[in-house]
């Protein structure tokens, strides 16, 4: 199997078996945002503190690459502290501009490196990031 046939699997597991989908019953931090380039949209929810992401959650609608990233950004930042939940979203931001990242803790992000050759899904990819962003500088 190719590593792009394996990449791709990946991106579809998640968007057809999205991980933390869904809304907390008791609230959280929220962050909603969109991209309104392509109509794509998320409302990310974080339950955090003393520093740690405990969990999140998000619903949203959108395309493979922007749902299967926030399935995998969901997953990857759950149970870190702010600095490494940042630190994390930091280096999607590089692996979007092409540059070589790894992911150690989470390979699954991996699957999205690809994205940096088509500059129109970029901000599909980094939407559900930029909104774990936006909740960590406001929590």
């Amino acid at each position: 199997m190719q590593l792009d046939d394996l990449y791709r699997r990946v991106i579809m597991d998640h968007y057809k078996n999205p991980r933390n989908r869904g809304k907390f019953e008791d609230g959280g931090l929220t962050v909603d945002l969109n991209n309104p380039t392509c109509g794509d949209r998320i409302s990310l929810q974080l339950k955090v503190g003393d520093g740690v992401v405990k969990d999140a959650r998000f619903t949203g609608e959108g395309c493979s690459i922007s749902m299967s990233s926030a399935s995998m950004m969901t997953e990857a930042v759950k149970g870190r502290t702010f600095e490494e939940a940042m630190d994390l979203a930091n280096r999607f931001s590089s692996l979007m501009k092409g540059e070589q990242v790894e992911f150690d803790d989470y390979e699954d992000i991996e699957a999205l490196s690809g994205v940096n050759k088509f500059p129109a899904r970029i901000k599909c990819a980094t939407l559900a990031w930029n909104a774990l962003k936006k909740g960590i500088n406001e929590g």
